[in-house]
């Protein structure tokens, strides 16, 4: 496994402005922390960071003071709109340690069952395993090939590599291949009414009318009661 090395420097400014001032400089700010130690506020190079990132890095090779330790990204920060790097949580890992990490899942080929008619949708992006930190894969690769329509394919279907123990729901979906959708059509005047269908109550003209001329004597009668006294 080819562990990036990135280099690292002390920093002593806390506080946003800080943060603002050092990423406008082209830096970002971590923290590492672990293994019974302090932590400790250091700075990386900003484009270095996104570089690794980009490219799937769970784990770096931090070097400060002439001195390397061996760190996994614990949590990646982003602006508001989640395409700018602005923080980094570094834990100091020893590369024989077993732990546990999320990694993308990657589909590849093409299922059977899209041959049949059949659509491909990957339902779970990504896994949580466990395994020996220099082990970490970048990505969990799926073959999805053989899979036919109707197919489901779970978490508990994967082919691990050995080491690898998936820590995720065993019965969570990784991906299916099922129909497309057929989303119903909006009523179209005059078409045939659906069977089974039914329709309002239609209350004719005559019919109020009648209502009406039932309740005008009634009226009429409490009128003359009413002179009478």
């Amino acid at each position: 496994m080819d562990i990036p090395t990135v280099k690292a420097e002390s920093r002593k400014a806390a506080g946003s402005r800080a943060a603002t001032r050092l990423r406008n400089s082209g830096k970002l700010p971590a923290v590492v922390y672990g293994h019974k130690q302090d932590p400790v506020a250091i700075s990386l190079d900003r484009h270095d960071m996104e570089r690794h990132m980009g490219h799937g890095a769970h784990l770096l090779q931090v070097e400060m003071s002439g001195k390397l330790q061996p760190c996994l990204v614990k949590e990646a920060q982003y602006d508001h709109l989640g395409a700018t790097l602005v923080h980094l949580d570094l834990a100091r890992v020893d590369l024989n340690e077993r732990v546990k990490v999320l990694v993308p899942i990657e589909l590849r080929g093409t299922p059977k069952g899209v041959g049949e008619g059949g659509v491909l949708n990957h339902e779970l992006p990504d896994i949580e395993i466990e395994c020996i930190v220099a082990k970490i894969p970048e990505r969990i690769r799926v073959d999805v090939s053989d899979m036919k329509l109707h197919s489901v394919m779970y978490v508990k279907d994967l082919k691990l590599e050995a080491g690898m123990t998936a820590v995720s729901d065993s019965e969570k979906v990784v991906a299916t291949v099922r129909p497309p959708q057929v989303h119903a059509e909006a009523a179209v005047p005059g078409a045939a009414p659906v069977e089974g269908a039914t329709e309002p109550e239609v209350i004719a003209k005559g019919k109020i009318e009648e209502e009406g001329e039932a309740a005008a004597p009634a009226e009429k009668k409490g009128g003359g009661e009413k002179e009478k006294k």
